[in-house]
């Protein structure tokens, strides 16, 4: 979830009032641009090409939670994994015609960035989609990207671990992201914004029940897609190592792997990008807590904050931190700011440059720290994390404390 990088809360005020134009709140037009913007996103470095495909995944033992007019869940998901051999097949967009139309509308960047000014749909993943796979006994990881986002936000960490020999599902969780596009172009919006606005005109308690909602079903999608790992498309499901799971993701994805983990014993190692993990909407807020912020977990814990995130400070993370027997680190990537763990760490960049805007608008939405060395940094530990816990690997024992490789990486004691 893209918000302002101090206090935001597990969801912010701001972010949910972006996505107003998603439902039909008015909003200040912008001038014509003689022609949108394209942008590009970091290749991956590992030693194979990337292959994926998606699939709709539906449960059709759970309506929807969101009370829209379905009687069952119905997600999409992407699946990146390592591939044989890419030729004769075209690289995947970032983002689906639907789903990049909904994003220009709701970007993360607010009014300093008017709809119109970027081609959302042009960008390139580095992912082929339907190149046949290679490799057996894959170990897993899923990704939930933040409240409000696609699941697309988290393609470079996605790319980068699949290259490295991992299969990664993305989750698009429908009704809170933005926008999820469906086969033959359905798309479904978020409903959000209209239930938390009904939720603070009830009053506190039901803003807490809101959060707790949006958390819950996060961790129920996830723990079906769990159950459908066997029978994913394309004969991926016979190439994973059922055994081997990890999951991430950014913001409220970053609360739900967490949160998954605790609930779930298939999840053995999870990664917290800058998720707070209690129902409120401040950072330094104890009331409220998760239950695996007030239980702990007794599996590999990582978290992952901006400037100023650590378990010092962020209520949640702080009790999980106490409270958990497994292994946890705290690692605070220096002059990051909250969407720093997302795709806009090197496509704002290319946007302020693009369109000429102030410098200032980087600063806000991904920090101060340097673009390209951030994403190689996160490339660099998360690939080490479940290396390390996956695989028995992280040769180069970077999690075992400061590095003068990555002097942007800081452990919290």
């Amino acid at each position: 979830m893209v918000t302002t990088p101090s206090r935001r809360g597990f969801l912010s005020v701001a972010a949910l009032g972006a996505a107003a134009s998603l439902v039909g709140v008015p909003r200040a037009a912008a001038a014509p641009a003689p022609a949108r913007l394209r942008l590009s996103l970091p290749a991956p470095t590992g030693p194979h090409p990337v292959g994926t495909v998606t699939a709709r995944l539906v449960d059709r033992g759970r309506r929807d939670p969101w009370g829209v007019a379905r009687a069952y869940r119905e997600l999409m998901v992407s699946v990146r994994y390592p591939a044989r051999d890419v030729r004769g097949h075209r690289r995947a967009p970032q983002m689906t015609p639907g789903a990049a139309a909904a994003y220009d509308r709701f970007n993360g960047l607010g009014e300093d960035l008017p709809p119109g000014r970027v081609d959302w749909a042009a960008t390139r993943s580095h992912a082929y989609t339907g190149a046949p796979a290679t490799g057996t006994c894959l170990p897993v990881l899923l990704y939930s990207p933040g409240a409000g986002d696609p699941r697309t936000l988290g393609t470079t960490l996605c790319d980068e671990l699949a290259s490295r020999g991992y299969a990664v599902v993305m989750i698009d969780h429908t009704y809170d992201a933005g926008a999820v596009e469906f086969p033959g172009g359905r798309v479904e919006r978020t409903v959000l914004l209209d239930e938390f606005a009904r939720a603070r005109k009830a009053g506190p308690e039901q803003v807490v029940a809101f959060l707790k909602k949006v958390a819950d079903v996060r961790v129920a999608d996830t723990r079906f897609v769990l159950d459908r790992l066997a029978h994913l498309p394309a004969g991926l499901g016979r190439r994973l190592d059922l055994d081997a799971i990890g999951m991430f993701g950014q913001s409220a994805g970053g609360f739900a792997a967490a949160q998954t983990m605790h609930d779930d014993r298939r999840v053995k190692a999870a990664l917290n990008m800058d998720g707070v993990m209690g129902y409120t909407q401040r950072d330094d807020d104890p009331s409220n807590p998760s239950t695996v912020a007030t239980d702990g977990v007794d599996r590999p814990l990582l978290l992952m904050g901006m400037d100023g995130d650590t378990h010092h400070t962020v209520a949640s993370w702080g009790q999980a931190w106490e409270h958990s027997t497994g292994w946890h680190r705290d690692l605070t990537l220096a002059g990051a700011a909250h969407a720093s763990f997302t795709d806009l760490q090197s496509q704002v960049p290319q946007i302020v440059r693009g369109l000429g805007l102030d410098g200032s608008v980087a600063a806000k939405s991904v920090g101060a720290i340097d673009p390209v060395r951030s994403v190689a940094a996160q490339k660099a530990y998360v690939s080490a994390f479940f290396d390390r816990w996956l695989r028995g690997g992280d040769p180069a024992g970077l999690l075992d404390g400061a590095s003068a490789r990555w002097p942007e990486v800081r452990f919290v004691r």
